[in-house]
């Protein structure tokens, strides 16, 4: 099986990036190996429906990304099945959120949506031009990393911590990563 990790969001927004932020954090600190699946981690930015022609790709897909819910501060930290979302999530949120529900919406309609989950953070609401995140939203990056990190280990996946570094060491230099996975896949 083919599994995805995306990183959706806008760096330039503070909490808006946890999700670019959050995969570029897991690709510095941890290696994945399993026997039959593969892995690959993607830093999908603000591109959604420019990224339909790589999702298709994959048998699995595990979208990192704010998510707004109604009545929850942020912070909250939420781990689900696309086709069985929360009651209180509420997709009408940054726009690179709503873009993001319509590509997969319209993957859906014409049957190349792959298995979708998504792991996102309730965001604080902050001007333009922020770079970096809350006090909030970053301290909910431990419980991200374990809900994930759990949810690969029940697909079989053996996983090995092979740095240290703090997702805050990575913020300043997450704008030069870009949206580039490899030779075959430019965006």
């Amino acid at each position: 099986m083919k599994i995805l990790l995306l990183g959706i969001g806008n760096v330039l927004y503070a909490d808006e990036g946890i999700g670019v932020h959050f995969v570029n954090y897991i690709a510095d600190n941890y290696q994945f190996s399993h026997e039959d699946h593969q892995l690959e981690l993607l830093d999908g930015g603000t591109l959604a429906q420019g990224l339909i022609p790589i999702i298709c790709q994959y048998d699995y897909l595990i979208v990192v990304d704010t998510v707004n819910a109604n009545g929850v501060d942020a912070g909250a930290v939420y781990f689900f099945d696309f086709d069985r979302a929360p009651r209180e999530i509420d997709w009408q949120g940054s726009a690179h959120e709503v873009e993001m529900l319509q590509t997969l919406n319209m993957m859906e309609m014409v049957g190349d949506r792959p298995k979708t989950f998504v792991l996102g953070v309730t965001p604080t609401v902050l001007e333009s031009m922020v770079l970096g995140l809350t006090p909030k939203v970053a301290a909910a990056v431990p419980l991200m990393e374990s809900a994930l990190l759990n949810h690969l280990t029940s697909l079989g996946f053996s996983i090995k911590r092979i740095a240290e570094r703090s997702i805050d060491t990575l913020i300043p230099d997450s704008y030069k990563r870009g949206v580039y996975r490899d030779e075959k896949h430019q965006i």
